[in-house]
């Protein structure tokens, strides 16, 4: 039997050019405001559906500040200091952003929840861990709704703060600890207090124009009980001070409206500077205070039992009070008086009032906060440079930090194919992940892929042109790396393996930055150049270095002395200043190679180094930072800059370019926020003229080589953008709080003129990569939302695969990541595309429909996803209103496959669809059986129906459920009853289809063989079927008629359909 081959299911459900799909009247309504509300008047109209994707890595980055509630047991945040806030609400199982959206910042530092209604938070921006990474604040923020919705509450001249606590019986008195700018003297420092919920500030304790707060203690039963300190210091380019003499301990008894200095107190340092102070007031007895102080000789853990007037010291241990700008927190337990825990880069107990410690093992060294449940000490959560975590055993253990806040430093791309995304992670490892697919290589699951390419925590990390398995990697120090990813070895190639640790600038015979450049020069594949404050070249993989330039910097020696400050030096390789930090090879003329300071020069060179000419742009600012020069792809003589000097107070967005080879430049920056710091410039390798820049906030794009600039945001957060780089189709960034972003799919903005007249258009699509791209992205704009869209898919023959009608309301995203979840009992909703306003993208899934299916069919071999397209090239076709617009677009194999041909995938697509064919057929077979059962039924529930008839209409019923039994397992009722009931034809038939697409190859000899087998068996199940329509159904249908009960027709069951967003 044949039966007349029709697509019901959710594969091959079309609409008509002119349907208007029905939805919810909410969702509508929703969607005719968004038609109504005006697109934006520039090029961001033709933004609208272009999304960010976080790739990670899911490793936590810096954390300064964490919290919890007394009352929500489960509930804690913690500040990802260039992430934003963080969420949880399961113990920290799992967390989210909360301010992504609603902050012009990600740069926070403190949080603290009201203990007397836990929906109030307030949130400081800034932080005052001195190093040389730090991000800007810009004042105070609150939410009244438990992170859900923010407002900035003032103090925005501040900038940076270093702690914000609440009184916990009143939610609208709370107390900042500003800390001020970082590099330059200003008066709006101290401690500010608000009485009525941050609708105003009063500064209640300040000391002078360079020292600022640095923490706050209340005392939980008294909040009129008070401790503060303040910290005289400061960051610039070049270095960072701890202690002078506005550093200082002070006491409140009136909740902070007078002061009482304690900083000389009975058992304190009497003599030398102070540094960093952290204070923690006793919860169980106000009388016992704790203080870690900064002091060259004799600082250390002190113990007050008087309320600050005497104090005795009871540890001094350096292991608790090293980089002391950068730790120096300590808090009191709230439930033991002699129980006292103190945070440097390990993380310590005292059980004895400081006498004696314990190290509690964390997740992450480098530990900066704490807070503990007040009623359960056991209860606790903690941060570091790895992010924060839980613990609810008293740190026995703890949550892990699997959230994507990792500070990345730069960003660069691998020759593999999909492309890797690299650069070191602050206070981590160097981190390689893929862009996408390379699923293989993590069947542990419970995580991303990723591998450390050598080098560490702040170096670039550069892929070996001639061989993707090579890569080079620094840090700081000088250090330098050639990994070899095939076996694992990373062999050190520093160009100066003499280790300066502890050293100033001008004490090195070499300045290598904390993050120095790695560049091979794109003429000469086998030339790799790194930077100190000279240029130098290896032809031999590091094996030995060559220098070709004299000192490219300003070495002003007043940026080359010891940093630290007066108590506590500390010489990273941070504070390495006068080094060449940007370096740019042409990749238009050889031996043209563009250089930048950390202090301000640019210089250029034509003959691979021989002469350098010093190209500084005038009038640029003493010490700007120039952090990018990017070589045009597509012009001679030309290149952009980027730089900044926020450290000097100089917020301004430096983006420079030049189109004479340095010998003059012109600003870019026009239209630019006047604070919007500028990181790094790319240009796009296609499109010239067109620019990408990455700044404090996020990510800009100019169409007209920086003449004026678009924010290209859209869902990426409010974040540092450290870097960019530019790949044939995607675009791809570095953030300092946030990881890896791409920007999937640019061709847009590539095609995209400037100024054009807003029509209907459909773009190019990008190739895409069968078995590694998620689909072909189509894109269209439309100016209004048509009356009517299809969107068509056309195969390389001209001829219709799939059309997709549109849909005035946007598909609801669902979360499931897996069809596992699909209930087979409900409706399949019809494939649709948007119909918005602004710009669509629609993912065709590089696939041909599916075959038949039927409500409530359970599959244990497949999921009926269709059958994937050969590659070769298409066309997409738009229809607005009766205007037709098509776009061709190539489908592609997977490069790192050699061993396959055309033929041999048009073998497997052919067998596939030989397949699925066949599995419609029997499923259209089932719902023939279904359609004449279905009014069988009906006949016999008729009350002119007599014994006899019924006993025929059972017997025909029997016949037809013993064929459709074989056709399919009518027992399944869950996706796993296959196991208890075997799987029958269709089942059958459709696992090959399975089998034929688990790789590129043609199908095997086998297959070939169980299809025909297969087929075979459906030949006699579709005959039996016909047989029994053919001779039993006329001699029913004339029992039927004479019973007067209308006979049975030939009509397969109806299938219905769903809304499609009600999915």
């Amino acid at each position: 039997m044949k039966l007349r081959h029709k697509w019901i299911g959710l594969a091959m459900c079309w609409l008509p050019a002119s349907a208007v799909l029905a939805q919810d009247a909410n969702e509508l309504d929703k969607a005719n405001e968004a038609a109504d509300a005006p697109l934006p008047e520039d090029e961001q109209a033709y933004f609208t559906s272009l999304t960010w994707r976080n790739i990670g890595p899911d490793r936590g980055g810096r954390s300064i500040s964490a919290t919890g509630s007394a009352a929500r047991p489960h509930e804690y945040y913690f500040t990802a200091v260039g992430g934003g806030l963080w969420k949880t609400t399961d113990s920290g199982q799992s967390w989210k952003p909360v301010t992504d959206g609603q902050l012009d910042t990600a740069a926070v530092g403190g949080v603290a929840v009201c203990e007397a209604n836990p929906d109030i938070l307030y949130l400081t921006t800034g932080e005052t861990q001195l190093r040389g990474n730090i991000l800007p604040g810009n004042g105070v923020w609150k939410s009244v709704d438990a992170g859900k919705t923010w407002a900035k509450t003032g103090l925005g001249d501040v900038q940076n703060f270093a702690r914000v606590r609440i009184d916990p019986a009143n939610c609208d008195t709370a107390f900042v600890a500003g800390f001020g700018h970082y590099g330059e003297a200003n008066a709006e420092r101290g401690v500010f207090k608000t009485t009525d919920g941050g609708k105003s500030w009063r500064k209640v304790l300040f000391r002078d124009a360079r020292t600022g707060a640095v923490d706050i203690s209340i005392d939980p039963k008294n909040p009129r009980n008070i401790y503060a300190a303040l910290w005289e210091a400061w960051r610039k380019p070049w270095g960072m001070s701890s202690g002078g003499p506005g550093s200082g301990l002070f006491h409140s008894t009136d909740g902070g409206e007078t002061w009482k200095e304690l900083t000389r107190a009975p058992g304190l340092p009497q003599t030398g500077l102070i540094g960093k102070i952290g204070v923690s007031v006793s919860p169980v007895d106000a009388n016992r205070v704790y203080a870690i102080v900064e002091h060259a000789e004799e600082g250390g853990l002190f113990v007050s039992d008087d309320a600050g007037a005497s104090w005795r010291r009871s540890n001094d241990s350096r292991d608790l009070r090293q980089r002391a700008f950068y730790y120096s927190r300590l808090l009191a337990d709230p439930v033991e008086k002699d129980r006292v825990y103190i945070l440097n880069v390990d993380f310590f107990r005292s059980d004895d009032a400081g006498a004696t410690l314990k190290k509690i093992k964390v997740p992450h060294g480098d530990n900066h906060d704490l807070w503990i449940d007040p009623a359960n000490n056991q209860r606790m959560i903690q941060a570091n440079d790895g992010g924060a975590n839980v613990s609810v055993n008293g740190g026995e253990s703890w949550t892990r930090q699997n959230y994507p806040t990792a500070q990345m430093y730069r960003v660069s791309v691998s020759n593999h194919f999909p492309y890797f995304v690299c650069g070191g992670q602050q206070d981590n490892s160097t981190i390689c992940v893929p862009s996408r697919d390379w699923k293989h290589v993590n069947v542990l699951g419970g995580g991303q892929y990723g591998f450390a390419a050598g080098g560490g925590e702040s170096g670039y990390v550069t892929n070996d042109p001639l061989n993707p398995e090579i890569f080079y990697a620094g840090s700081y120090g000088g250090t330098l790396d050639r990994y070899d990813r095939a076996t694992g070895q990373a062999r050190a190639i520093n160009v100066l393996p003499d280790n300066p640790m502890g050293y100033s600038a001008g004490e090195i015979a070499e300045r290598f930055q904390w993050t120095f450049p790695i560049v091979f020069d794109p003429h000469d594949p086998r030339s790799l150049y790194v930077t100190s404050q000279h240029v130098w070249r290896s032809r031999n993989e590091g094996q030995s270095w060559e220098k070709i330039s004299p000192d490219l910097t300003l070495a002003d020696p007043k940026t080359l002395g010891p940093s630290g400050g007066p108590i506590t030096r500390d010489q990273t390789g941070v504070e390495t200043y006068a080094t060449v930090f940007a370096l740019a090879p042409s990749r238009r003329e050889r031996g043209l190679i563009w250089a930048g300071s950390d202090d301000g020069l640019v210089h250029v060179t034509r003959d691979g180094g021989a002469k350098w000419a010093n190209v500084t742009p005038k009038g640029l600012p003493r010490h700007t930072k120039i952090t990018t020069v990017e070589d045009s792809p597509h012009s001679d003589g030309t290149a952009y800059m980027t730089g900044h000097r926020f450290l000097l107070n100089d917020f301004k967005p430096y983006v420079l370019k030049t189109t004479d080879y340095g010998r003059t430049w012109t600003s870019i920056a026009a239209g630019l926020p006047a604070d919007e710091m500028a990181r790094s410039i790319r240009e796009d390798t296609v499109r010239p003229g067109l620019l990408y820049l990455g700044t404090e906030r996020g990510v800009w794009v100019s169409f007209n080589s920086g003449k004026d600039w678009r924010k290209l945001q859209r869902n990426l957060p409010a974040v540092q953008v450290s870097d960019l780089a530019v790949t044939a189709n995607d675009l791809v960034i570095a953030t300092h709080g946030r990881s890896f972003w791409v920007l999937d799919n640019i061709g847009v903005l590539r095609q995209l003129e400037s100024g054009a007249p807003r029509t209907e258009r459909l773009f190019a699509p990008a190739p895409a990569v069968r078995e590694v791209d998620e689909g072909v992205a189509i894109d269209y704009f439309l100016p209004t939302r048509p009356k009517t869209l299809a969107l068509d898919i056309l195969g390389p023959n001209g001829k219709l695969i799939q059309s997709f009608a549109g849909n005035p309301v946007d598909p609801k995203k669902d979360e499931k990541k897996d069809d596992e979840d699909n209930d087979p009992f409900k409706p399949k909703p019809k494939p649709t595309t948007t119909m918005k306003p602004g710009l669509n993208r629609f993912v065709w899934k590089m696939r041909y429909p599916g075959f038949t299916d039927f409500p409530g069919m359970i599959l244990w071999t497949s999921r009926n996803g269709g059958i994937t397209a050969v590659p070769g090239r298409y066309q997409a076709r738009l229809t607005v209103d009766g205007k037709s617009f098509t776009q061709p677009f190539e489908i592609r194999t997977d490069p790192r496959l050699t061993n396959v041909t055309q033929a041999d995938l048009v073998a497997r697509f052919d067998f596939a669809n030989r397949v699925s064919s066949r599995v419609s057929q029997a499923n259209e077979a089932v719902l023939l059986i279904r359609g004449i059962k279905e009014q069988t039924a009906a006949a016999a529930g008729n009350a002119s129906a007599n014994a006899a008839l019924r006993t025929s209409l059972g017997a025909f019923d029997a016949k037809l459920s013993a064929i459709e039994g074989e056709l399919y397992q009518v027992r399944n009722r869950s996706r796993q009853d296959p196991l208890n009931y075997p799987i029958k034809l269709n089942d059958k038939l459709a696992g090959l289809i399975g089998v034929a697409e688990s790789a590129e190859a043609r199908p095997t000899d086998q297959s070939e063989a169980v299809f025909a087998t297969l087929s075979a068996e459906l030949d006699r199940q579709l005959a039996a079927l016909e047989a029994a329509i053919g001779s039993d159904m006329p001699k029913l249908n004339a029992q039927l008629s004479a019973a007067g009960i209308a006979e049975i027709e030939r009509r397969p069951l109806a299938v219905p359909v769903a809304d499609p967003a009600a999915e």
